[in-house]
């Protein structure tokens, strides 16, 4: 095989691994998520707060982790009748929202359970 030979193979190799880089099948990234739309969050006409929580709260007797459990909040959107000040929690603050339990007893929650953008959530009444 000659030197003219030579480079022709070549030029077909370099011409047909181009082509099958060109004919691969590109790998996508996974298309994104879409955005999943904001939870509601905000008082309603009826004058209650409809929020998202955590999924377990606990509502306590008093606003305070050392008064007796009085139930918890099974699913994770609730409504809330208002709001108090009571002992400081880990939401980095001292709200408590007072609701019916899933057990119908009456208990306050702490603000870090609610999924508020922020405490108290505006339009709600203190209690």
């Amino acid at each position: 095989m000659n030197a003219l030979d030579k480079l022709a193979l070549m030029a077909a190799a370099t011409v047909l691994a181009a082509g099958f880089t060109a004919a691969a099948p590109a790998v996508a990234a996974a298309p994104a998520k879409p955005a999943k739309p904001a939870a509601e969050c905000g008082v309603r006409s009826d004058g209650r707060l409809y929020c998202g929580n955590k999924a377990g709260a606990k509502g306590y007797a008093d606003r305070s982790y050392r008064s007796a459990t009085r139930g918890q909040l099974n699913g994770t959107f609730g409504w809330f009748q208002c709001w108090g000040h009571g002992d400081p929690h880990p939401g980095g603050n001292d709200i408590w929202y007072w609701t019916q339990l899933d057990n119908g007893a009456w208990g306050n929650v702490p603000a870090v359970d609610v999924n508020t953008g922020q405490d108290p959530a505006p339009g709600l009444r203190e209690c």
